[in-house]
């Protein structure tokens, strides 16, 4: 009840706000909140990263094994992506096995990942046929003040650009609990992240934040990297009921390229230092 009682009550004042083209936090329709990133927070990861966009907070980890390649995939290595939805970020959240929405969001940033070819998994292999490398990548929610989408899509991205491969000794064919020099092979110029979009009333945003979040009508998660020095989109994920008019798509792919050129330099530094 609580929960359908709030968003009605605050509605009227959020989309009066974005009517005259700010937000009810100050900021314009298009501005993110202020990112902070922290690294090396767990030190049993291959590496590990908290990202805190606004209070919205996610921990990221890496880990590596060794294991056979897939049958069609002899030659490369794996990636695997889990997020959880802790009980502790959110009161909407349950413990438990993975609900539909944490399942969507490791969905939406593997795919980005996956689709912009960003993780070379042909340098993964280490013996065709038999061993591979294979990537665990872990996202846990600390807390949930909106934007969880681009939150996580960004801490796979910082969290993977820091990783190393372990040591692995080929006469005893493990791996050993020490980190090699080694990075995670990525294709530095295939990087692609996440900008997240929705709608309210007649206006669309960016980085919406939860109150946002509960009132508007669709969300479209939009991947995006560079292509022959222009936006290049990796994947799409629709969210929410609303339908996304011819208009609102233009609009939206207007927004992307708009903000394209100022966001991909720092995420490369975020990514890349």
């Amino acid at each position: 009840m609580g929960e359908s009682i709030m968003p009605n009550l605050q509605r009227e004042r959020i989309v009066e706000y974005l009517n005259s083209g700010k937000r009810i936090d100050g900021r314009a329709l298009d501005e993110f909140r202020e990112i902070v990133i922290e690294r090396g927070i767990s030190k049993n990861a291959e590496s590990s990263v908290s990202v805190k966009i606004g209070k919205t907070e996610v921990f990221a980890g890496v880990k590596m094994a060794v294991m056979e390649p897939y049958p069609d995939s002899k030659n490369e290595g794996t990636f695997m992506t889990t997020v959880e939805l802790h009980p502790m970020a959110s009161n909407s959240f349950d413990s438990g096995k993975p609900g539909i929405d944490a399942v969507e969001l490791a969905r939406v940033v593997d795919r980005g990942i996956r689709e912009s070819g960003f993780i070379d998994l042909k340098k993964l292999c280490i013996k065709e046929g038999e061993k591979v490398w294979q990537v665990f990548l872990d996202i846990v929610a600390i807390n949930d003040d909106g934007n969880l989408m681009d939150a996580c899509g960004l801490a796979a991205l910082v969290v993977l650009g820091d990783a190393k491969l372990p040591v692995y000794d080929e006469e005893e064919k493990k791996v050993k609990y020490e980190l090699s020099k080694t990075a995670v092979p990525l294709n530095k110029e295939a990087l692609s992240f996440n900008i997240t979009f929705h709608k309210i009333g007649e206006s669309i945003i960016i980085d919406a934040s939860s109150e946002e979040e509960a009132i508007s009508d669709y969300r479209l998660s939009v991947a995006v990297g560079e292509g022959n020095g222009k936006a290049r989109i990796t994947s799409l994920q629709k969210g929410k009921a609303g339908a996304i008019s011819d208009d609102d798509m233009e609009r939206i792919l207007k927004l992307v390229e708009d903000n394209f050129s100022s966001m991909l330099p720092k995420i490369r530094k975020y990514v890349f230092g």
